[in-house]
């Protein structure tokens, strides 16, 4: 792979943590992918790939550097710390120089043979050009139907809609990124506001391959942590919820309250059990303190934002154009 003497075309964004195995074989391959793309007119298409180095405690940034030294297309920002990679993604789209860019992860299960197919559409004048898993049957089966009640449950809740079985593997135009970037808030789920950005999208699909080099750095706890960011960031009705499931508690206790008046009237007082009573004042117990906490993740969030503190922190840059 040779530099090109222009500024790039594309921008390919890479978010890593603890892979440094996974880089060598990245760069191998995403580099021939790229090295084969033309402009138009059929010259080659000027990139560059970005890495950000979110908080790696391994050689990452070691083969980075190293990668870089061979190509300097080859660019990377490290972070002071770990971020979570939506942070890492936003650090990428903020210093990426393409009128093109694409998120992608070190592992190669998204294939990036697939970018050239994005390309194409955005030339057809598409403005995001998202990936579509075919299936998930390089996930476990509990990972595809906790996946798919997700998507359901967001797209039920909220009115920016996410494409099904699309993750951050996607084509935006630079007018996409310039939209992105102006969004002030630190609780960031970046489907969303791709979502949110709207412009004029279409699909690609492809086949997701098994991972090759390394293990995930997500586990259940973190999806489930992502998962309640996305469905709190895009929508109030987690908490309006709890106004009409108070109303129908209320109303329930009016009617039982005139069902013991009349019975009261008709035949007289009764001692009334006391299984019933703590079952009652369980249940209602239990619904109080689900409301707050609910009510408790919408006031964390607005902690974080008032705060006003930076996404991320920059330690380094490795590429004088990163």
């Amino acid at each position: 792979m040779s530099a090109s003497p222009t500024g790039p075309r594309l921008s390919v964004i890479v978010p890593v943590k603890d892979e440094e195995a996974a880089i060598g074989p990245f760069v191998a391959r995403v580099g021939r992918v790229l090295d084969g793309l033309t402009e138009p007119d059929g010259a080659p298409l000027a990139w560059e790939i970005l890495f950000v180095d979110d908080g790696s405690g391994d050689g990452t940034l070691a083969a980075i550097m190293q990668a870089h030294q061979a190509d300097r297309r080859i660019k990377a920002l490290s972070l002071s710390r770990n971020f979570g990679k939506e942070a890492a993604l936003s650090a990428g789209l903020d210093n990426a120089h393409g009128d093109a860019v694409v998120p992608i992860d070190v592992d190669l299960q998204d294939p990036p043979e697939v970018i050239g197919d994005m390309l194409d559409k955005w030339r057809d004048g598409h403005e995001v050009v998202y990936g579509v898993r075919r299936d998930r049957q390089t996930d476990s089966l509990p990972k595809r139907m906790t996946a798919d009640l997700y998507y359901r449950a967001h797209n039920w809740l909220s009115s920016d809609k996410i494409p099904e079985h699309a993750g951050d593997f996607r084509l935006l135009d630079r007018k996409v990124v310039e939209v992105i970037k102006v969004m002030p808030e630190r609780n960031r789920f970046m489907k969303g506001l791709f979502a949110w950005s709207g412009f004029r999208q279409a699909a690609v699909e492809y086949d997701r391959a098994e991972r090759a080099v390394g293990t995930t750095k997500f586990n259940y706890w973190k999806l489930w942590t992502l998962a309640i960011d996305g469905i709190t960031s895009a929508s109030t009705v987690p908490l309006r919820v709890w106004s009409y499931l108070g109303a129908l508690v209320a109303l329930f206790a009016l009617i039982y309250a005139g069902f013991v008046f009349v019975r009261t009237v008709l035949y007289g007082a009764d001692v009334a059990g006391y299984p019933s009573l703590m079952i009652a004042t369980l249940f209602l117990g239990g619904v109080q303190l689900l409301s707050l906490g609910v009510l408790g993740e919408y006031v964390g969030r607005i902690l974080v934002e008032v705060k006003h503190r930076p996404i991320y922190v920059i330690r380094q840059r490795i590429g004088d154009e990163a």
